[in-house]
């Protein structure tokens, strides 16, 4: 019989740079059925506009959540730890793929500046897994709550006549909800003061531009 052959550090490289790649210029499919079910309306062009302005900013947060899970998980110490990441990874590529969809449905794009959102989440996630486990889990659940609050002010701001959009984001908060659910019975620590306010400015710096580009 053959030996399996060792995972090298140049693999796991590798692996991160498909995993980007795919992520920011790919087109990941998904692994559950497209929520929009509701049949389309004519939107006016200034509603049609914000509701692709709304749905770039969500494409943006899934690129973001890749490259926090995948940094994340890259470090993690222990394995349960890393399955639990890329666990949540797979639904947020649903999440993404989904979000891909409707923006071509509006006739828009994703956010530009992707390859800068998805480095600076990978970054940060990577940083934050080096601290611990512990902590690891801690910015899952503040990311999380947080992406959940923000997809119920798009969930009341979205054009009435959009319902395919709502039918996506209504998902789409029941998954992080059970991600941030998860991760605190895992073990997550709560993430002391100034963090929370820092990724909620971050946050409201990246919606304010993906809205636009």
């Amino acid at each position: 019989m053959t030996a399996a052959r060792q995972i090298t550090p140049l693999d796991h490289l590798l692996t991160q740079a498909q995993r980007a790649l795919d992520t920011v210029f790919g087109n990941p499919p998904a692994s559950r059925p497209y929520p929009a079910q509701a049949a389309e309306v004519v939107l006016d062009a200034g509603q049609r506009r914000h509701a692709a302005g709304l749905m770039r900013i969500n494409h943006v947060g899934e690129v973001c959540a890749q490259g926090l899970y995948f940094g994340q998980a890259a470090v993690a110490r222990e394995a349960q730890t890393r399955a639990h990441l890329l666990e949540a990874a797979q639904e947020e590529t649903d999440h993404l793929a989904w979000c891909a969809r409707r923006l071509r449905e509006l006739d828009s794009r994703p956010s530009l500046f992707n390859p800068v959102w998805y480095a600076g989440s990978y970054t940060i996630g990577t940083l934050a897994g080096l601290r611990g486990d512990g902590w690891n889990l801690g910015f899952v659940v503040e990311t999380e709550r947080q992406v959940e609050a923000h997809l119920e002010e798009h969930l009341l701001t979205l054009p009435a006549g959009d319902l395919r959009s709502r039918e996506i984001l209504a998902v789409m908060k029941v998954d992080e909800a059970r991600h941030a659910d998860h991760a605190e019975h895992a073990g997550a620590r709560r993430l002391p003061f100034p963090i929370p306010a820092v990724m909620a400015l971050a946050s409201k710096v990246m919606k304010t531009i993906a809205y636009r580009v």
